[in-house]
C-alpha cells in the first residue's frame, strides 16, 4: 500500500530534473554515437512510468537548466537532483523511492540500447555515476 505523496512544486521539479537529466547526461556521454536516439528512447521510457512518480514525470512543465555548457555542468545539476529526489521519496514513501529508482534505471537501459551493440565506456561510466547518485540517499 502506498502513502499519498505530498510534493511541492519544487519537489516535483527536482524529481523531473533528476529523471530527465539522467537521460540527458547519458545522451551527452553518447554524443559520439546517436545522442538523439538515446534521448528519445530514454524519454519514452520515462513517459511509461506509473503511480505517483508517473504522474509527476508526465506533467507538462518546463525543466530549466538542463542545457549545460558541458557534461560536467549538467552533471553538477542532475546528480544532486537524483540524490535529493531519492532522499525526499524515502522519507515520504519508500515504495515510491523504489519506483523512481527503477524508472530511472529502465530509462537508462532503454537509452543505452540506442547504441548498436554494447554500450561503450563513456555510457557505462555515466550509468555508474547516475546509479551511485540514486543510491547515495
Amino acid at each position: 500500500m502506498s502513502v499519498t505523496l505530498t510534493l511541492t512544486d519544487q519537489d516535483k521539479h527536482t524529481l523531473r530534473t533528476g529523471a530527465y537529466g539522467a537521460v540527458s547526461l547519458l545522451a551527452a556521454a553518447g554524443a559520439a554515437g546517436s545522442p538523439h536516439r538515446i534521448a528519445t528512447n530514454g524519454s519514452l521510457a520515462l513517459a511509461s512510468a506509473t503511480g505517483p512518480i508517473g504522474h509527476v514525470l508526465a506533467a507538462k512543465s518546463k525543466i530549466t537548466n538542463l542545457r549545460g555548457k558541458s557534461v560536467a555542468e549538467l552533471a553538477d545539476l542532475v546528480l544532486p537532483a537524483l540524490t535529493g529526489a531519492m532522499s525526499l521519496l524515502k522519507k515520504q514513501d519508500p515504495a515510491e523511492a523504489v519506483n523512481y529508482r527503477g524508472t530511472v534505471l529502465v530509462a537508462l537501459e532503454a537509452a543505452a540500447r540506442a547504441h548498436r551493440g554494447e554500450a561503450g565506456p563513456p555510457l557505462a561510466e555515466m550509468t555508474r555515476k547516475i546509479t551511485e547518485a540514486l543510491d547515495a540517499a
